[in-house]
């Protein structure tokens, strides 16, 4: 059996700022208590979230590490009490609450997930906190369905990259939002079926026209701010608008008179703070109803650029930049 270190490598923000801010530290190596795993991580996401954090905007839930990373793939080398989930040596990529820029980090056994076949570790390791958020809002709360057409804003974001595809796999029509040509492109290249340069063009008229003025059905937000009163604007009768994170701000001042004359629905979450159990229901989801379609070639994460983990900052200002399509992935 391999002797495990008592310390490791993490990065955390020393205080909030830029990608300045981020630095390795050593810490003693995470023990998992009951129901969790150890895992010797191989590759980690970065994501919106973790840059939040980094701001100072968005701190880890009660109990969670301050390490930076909500995602993780690589080897189960330890388990705690009552987990019996996973054999020691397993592949697993996982949704963590915090640690994943590290060496090592646990997590819930019920939140982890065998890593497709056909995928390395660095695209595993970019699956977890877009698939899971994609699944639990665009599906679950939005409640798409085949035949609809789908709205997503940021498409060659790692959430937009993963919504098209996921969304084309089960059948909607989707329009996306990018802000350029050539990540416009990118986004009809994965599958959707109108890109709108929301920089030089509306995409609640380009939206209407392309529906013959009925409307998105579901419509998956990042902006906020003024994009709230549009995607009223933009939606279809009956549709569905979910929120997930708020780039222009989470203030907006808008005429009610849309949402209930087309009986809207508005709703919204946030993923990380949710319980184990919550986020094991969407696990079993994605196993049974996605991954199927990962291992047969038809969605797979986009990655962008890979980085080591001591160059962290590097991997945050390149997402600070804008120009990334698709994951950004750090390797220990």
């Amino acid at each position: 059996m391999t002797t495990l270190p008592e310390t490791m490598r993490a990065v955390v923000a020393v205080r909030p700022g830029g990608p300045e801010v981020l630095a390795i530290e050593t810490r003693p190596l995470p023990s998992p208590k009951a129901g969790e795993i150890l895992i010797r991580v191989e590759a980690a996401g970065v994501n919106r979230p973790d840059v939040l954090q980094r701001m100072g905007m968005y701190a880890p839930p009660p109990g969670a590490s301050d390490v930076l990373g909500l995602e993780a793939a690589g080897v189960v080398v330890a388990r705690g009490d009552g987990a019996s989930r996973w054999d020691i040596g397993a592949q697993v990529t996982a949704l963590v609450p915090g640690g994943g820029y590290a060496d090592y980090c646990v997590v819930h056994e019920s939140n982890a997930l065998p890593i497709p076949a056909g995928l390395g570790t660095v695209e595993a390791g970019a699956i977890p906190e877009t698939f899971f958020t994609v699944w639990t809002n665009v599906f679950d709360r939005g409640a798409l369905k085949a035949g609809e057409t789908f709205l997503v804003h940021g498409g060659t974001s790692g959430i937009g990259t993963t919504a098209i595809q996921l969304a084309k796999a089960f059948g909607a029509t989707v329009i996306a939002t990018a802000g350029s040509a050539e990540k416009v492109g990118e986004c009809l290249r994965l599958g959707a079926d109108v890109g709108i340069n929301y920089r030089s063009e509306d995409f609640v008229a380009r939206t209407l026209a392309a529906t013959g003025g009925k409307g998105a059905n579901v419509i998956l937000d990042m902006v906020g701010g003024d994009y709230v009163a549009r995607n009223y604007a933009a939606a279809a009768v009956d549709g569905r608008i979910v929120q997930i994170a708020f780039l222009r701000g989470p203030k907006a001042q808008i005429d009610l008179m849309p949402l209930m004359m087309k009986r809207l629905v508005h709703t919204g979450s946030t993923l990380r703070p949710r319980p184990p159990s919550e986020k094991a229901t969407i696990a079993e989801a994605l196993l049974t109803k996605v991954w199927p379609l990962i291992e047969a070639g038809r969605c797979k994460p986009v990655i962008d650029s890979v980085f080591s983990l001591a160059d962290a900052g590097l991997a945050h200002a390149r997402m600070d930049g804008g120009a990334h399509v698709g994951k950004i992935v750090l390797t220990p």
